[in-house]
């Protein structure tokens, strides 16, 4: 079985309702907050009756899914950037 090397992965085309946004986070409120606090000014749209929060087994972290209208490269790589430079976010996805 041969992968077609040339293949691209799915363009995504904007505006993207329900665009999924997985924040892996350490369990703590003042991380939730900026978290949240991000999101609300990148997405000002966010629906939060929707977000799924997930505690990891030990509790220590929490991942957090938000569904947002992702409306272009711009926005997302602003909202993956300053998220990513907080140093209770341990990963976006």
């Amino acid at each position: 079985m041969t992968q077609d090397s040339e293949q691209q992965p799915p363009k995504i085309e904007f505006p993207c309702e329900d665009y999924m946004v997985k924040v892996v986070r350490d369990a703590d409120d003042d991380v939730h907050e900026f978290v949240l606090e991000v999101m609300r000014r990148h997405a000002p749209e966010l629906d939060e009756s929707k977000l799924k929060h997930k505690p990891s087994r030990n509790g220590k972290f929490t991942s957090v899914t938000f569904y947002i209208v992702a409306t272009g490269e711009p926005q997302l790589q602003a909202l993956f950037d300053e998220l990513k430079a907080h140093p209770g976010v341990h990963m976006v996805l």
